[in-house]
């Protein structure tokens, strides 16, 4: 998997989706080799079992963030400079998306399908879906008046959110505040994110 490009391993219903959209907005060339989570293709490249990897040159990457801003920060595009106050207000935007919309996301997911059965505690999505709420309201403020997150400039927290838009409709998390939806159905109708998508076959 070393030839010229990229290779992104991980199904578009995972993460791996925002792995495939920053490819198509920075249109570089890949392969997309849809393995799911622990499967033997994956394990091979992350113990760990989880997708996405990033294969370059032979070497692999793992968590999609750090791909997404790998791939940034490589092409100089879709992120401000490291050192700037504006790179240092863009890493704040996402780690707060990571640490209040992600982690709930993930967090109602294992308990839903990938913990097992006996463990699983599905009275925890209650809590999880009142703390996305109030996230949204959180972040609705934190929103410039540009269309993007940032401003004028797409940036990797513009990934991140609107994938945990996408992810939140298919577990049923209500994305309450209107300036988000509009946000977020503004950022699914961009080209690369509907090419990436069917480059995933649509499950993402």
């Amino acid at each position: 998997m070393s030839g010229s490009g990229y290779t992104v391993i991980g199904t578009a219903s995972s993460r791996a989706m925002r792995v495939l959209w920053m490819l198509e907005e920075l249109g570089l060339p890949y392969q997309h080799v849809p393995a799911a989570p622990r499967s033997e293709g994956v394990v091979s490249f992350n113990p760990a079992g989880k997708v996405p990897v990033l294969i370059e040159d032979g070497t692999p990457i793992t968590d999609s963030t750090a791909i997404i801003q790998y791939l940034a920060d490589k092409t100089g595009r879709m992120t401000y400079p490291a050192g700037t106050l504006d790179r240092a207000r863009q890493d704040s935007l996402t780690q707060f998306l990571l640490d209040e919309f992600d982690a709930a996301l993930w967090m109602a997911a294992r308990h839903s399908f990938i913990l097992p059965e006996e463990l699983r505690e599905k009275a925890v999505k209650n809590s999880l879906k009142w703390e996305f709420a109030n996230s949204q309201k959180t972040l609705a403020r934190r929103m410039g008046d540009g269309p993007f997150l940032m401003g004028a400039t797409m940036t990797v927290p513009d990934i991140i959110l609107t994938h945990c838009g996408v992810w939140a409709h298919a577990a049923r998390f209500p994305v309450a505040e209107p300036r988000l939806a509009e946000y977020l159905e503004r950022m699914q109708a961009r080209p690369a994110f509907q090419r990436a998508m069917a480059a995933g076959g649509g499950d993402g």
